[in-house]
């Protein structure tokens, strides 16, 4: 019987002649940390789409917790566990920071009342750090702000499965150095993450696997250190300056 608790088979998404997505197969399985890496225009953003419903597959089936969720949509896969943050940051800009994340635990996350979900969304704010913001409009947060509220509000959905789509973009180090402990407290809750991201940094010191597509296909699957030297990931993304530079760190 299998243990994941994300099952990606053979899944595809063709839009006209471009096949975005390639007959993708993978696994996750509970509280582990995976990268999802590859060039712009990979995939990496239509495959989570397809996951989470935004996008229906051309072919290919994916089973949440055991059961087939292929043709689930977005509502659905937030209610059964499975959430996502966006690239380009979302909140309702005139909702304040604290009825952003309690809209999440109310209609997703399942909360008996409105004061429950604003009790939920007031300890999730205080665990991304932004529980003094509380009370102010989304659209008020600098970028960094309404990055932690993203997080805050996919947490408040109860996820099983949380999918990260370049959740570090247009941070400092001071504030990726944060996010990352913040992922890792949250594998820690026993909640599997599936992060895309361009940052080699953070994927090779968070992830225990790393999946990279190349042209909508999964090109490479495995462990960090084995994946960046396979030589179809430095030809697709990586690069052999960047491949000689880690061998040479990790033989110092």
């Amino acid at each position: 019987m299998s243990t994941a608790v994300l099952e990606v088979d053979n899944l595809s998404r063709a839009f006209g002649g471009v096949q975005a997505v390639n007959g993708v197969t993978f696994a996750l399985t509970p509280g582990e940390i995976v990268g999802l890496i590859g060039p712009n225009g990979a995939g990496k953003t239509t495959l989570v789409n397809l996951v989470t419903g935004v996008v229906s597959p051309s072919s290919g089936t994916v089973r949440f917790g055991g059961r087939d969720v292929t043709r689930q949509l977005p509502w659905q896969a937030a209610r059964n566990g499975l959430a996502r943050t966006f690239q380009v940051v979302q909140p309702f800009p005139e909702m304040t920071v604290l009825d952003n994340v309690a809209a999440g635990a109310l209609f997703a996350g399942q909360a008996a009342s409105r004061a429950d979900a604003e009790a939920q969304a007031r300890d999730h704010l205080s665990f991304v750090g932004l529980a003094y913001e509380a009370h102010r409009p989304a659209s008020a947060l600098p970028l960094p702000g309404r990055k932690r509220l993203e997080l805050a509000k996919s947490l408040a959905m109860k996820p099983k499965v949380l999918l990260l789509d370049e959740v570090n973009a247009g941070l400092n180090t001071g504030e990726v150095e944060h996010a990352l402990t913040l992922m890792r407290a949250i594998a820690d809750r026993g909640i599997t993450i599936l992060i895309i991201e361009h940052l080699m940094k953070v994927v090779l010191t968070l992830s225990q696997r790393i999946l990279v597509l190349h042209r909508g296909k999964l090109v490479s699957e495995g462990e960090p250190k084995a994946v960046i030297q396979d030589p179809v990931v430095i030809e697709a993304y990586l690069g052999r300056k960047f491949a000689e530079r880690q061998n040479k760190l990790a033989n110092a």
